[in-house]
């Protein structure tokens, strides 16, 4: 029968490991040597068990999913310095009997990716799925990602507490904390106890780098390159020295140290769009901007004036490039201006000439309304 290794019994043998931290390596895998030795497993904590009582709170107002997470996240206990060097050496130890497993039975990281379940619950650690590997390297795992599991909720406040240096952006607020909960896995990974830092400096950095992350990716419906991202606030900041909002490409280029080709491109890159379902003001809010921007008549909250260009702007600006002739031509032949298509002949009999000159002007005007701005706003509505 598998005999059990309690937490507080392995502190005791990790802590006297710990008093010489260069050693601490090659003195656990030591000790996971003769703990395999004597067949034993370790301690699973109940996550019940890191959880204080609900806080007592009157209601008010609607519940909303956010407030749900922030009372769920404040019944977490959190630990003290000692309590944190305590997991960090434990979870350190838990891999290095995992990775002992995974080279007795000759798998590889691909092989523990793909064959242990996952977690369908940052918050109640329950896993969803079997684990297809070896059964002693499905017990390493969970011993492992069970004490991970534990660093990581009991850090989800530092997710909260970051969160408010971007309530100012437009990203959701429950999208930021989840990205942030997935990063202090990653934090947890990477966090050397030896160093004497308390967990939540390192943690800090993964989690502004998830928060980062996520706006530069996702937050704009259009995905603009990180680079132009970056060049738009060196822009701004130029614009603030300036104190003119309409300054030249040239003069902002001459502030900012930036080419003014990226100026030009950064600045046309930071035109956002915004959905009019979007709500507006507070997120538990129903109102949003379909219900500004409706009108009282029509079919809906659309208008032509909503939009950046029309064809019909578009056509008159690319018309004013021809002649007065070229214009009379194309406007009757394709009913530009009037009420209908007009034949090459019943030109041809307007102008009082043949119809292959007819034909010549209109070609040679058409050629001349080739214009890349011309195309880019016909694109629309030639689709």
């Amino acid at each position: 029968m598998v005999g059990m290794i309690s937490h507080a019994k392995l502190d005791r043998s990790l802590d006297v490991l710990a008093r010489k931290p260069e050693r601490f390596t090659k003195s656990a895998e030591r000790l996971a040597n003769e703990i395999d030795a004597q067949d034993l497993d370790l301690e699973i904590s109940d996550p019940q068990s890191w959880r204080g009582d609900a806080p007592s709170t009157k209601e008010s107002g609607r519940v909303t999913i956010e407030n749900q997470l922030r009372t769920e996240i404040d019944r977490i206990k959190i630990m003290n310095r000692e309590e944190e060097m305590r997991l960090a050496r434990r979870i350190e130890f838990a891999k290095i009997r995992l990775d002992k497993a995974m080279r007795e039975e000759r798998l590889s990281g691909t092989d523990l990716a793909s064959g242990v379940p996952h977690p369908t619950s940052v918050f109640f650690g329950s896993m969803g799925g079997t684990c297809s590997l070896p059964p002693k390297v499905c017990r390493r795992w969970m011993e492992w990602h069970a004490l991970r599991l534990e660093m990581v909720e009991r850090n989800l406040y530092l997710a909260l507490i970051n969160v408010e240096r971007y309530a100012h952006t437009t990203a959701g607020r429950a999208d930021l904390i989840q990205e942030g909960a997935t990063s202090l896995f990653r934090a947890v990974d990477g966090f050397d106890w030896r160093r004497g830092l308390l967990f939540r400096t390192y943690a800090v950095h993964w989690l502004n780098q998830a928060f980062r992350s996520y706006l530069y990716n996702f937050g704009s419906t259009v995905r603009v390159p990180v680079y132009l991202q970056k060049a738009t606030k060196h822009i701004g900041a130029a614009i603030g020295r300036l104190g003119d909002p309409n300054a030249s490409s040239s003069e902002i280029s001459a502030i900012s140290g930036l080419p003014a080709n990226l100026v030009t491109s950064a600045r046309a890159a930071a035109r956002t769009t915004r959905s009019l379902d979007a709500p507006i003001g507070d997120p538990d809010d129903s109102s949003s901007l379909r219900d500004v921007l409706s009108v009282e008549v029509g079919e809906g909250p659309y208008s032509t004036s909503l939009e950046d260009v029309s064809l019909e702007a578009g056509l008159g600006e690319a018309m004013d490039k021809l002649s007065e002739r070229e214009r009379f031509v194309l406007g009757l032949r394709f009913g530009i201006g009037g009420e209908r298509e007009h034949t090459l002949a019943e030109v041809a009999k307007r102008l009082g000439v043949s119809l292959e000159r007819v034909r010549q002007i209109q070609v040679r005007a058409i050629s001349k309304m080739r214009t890349p701005r011309l195309r880019k706003v016909a694109d629309p509505f030639l689709n």
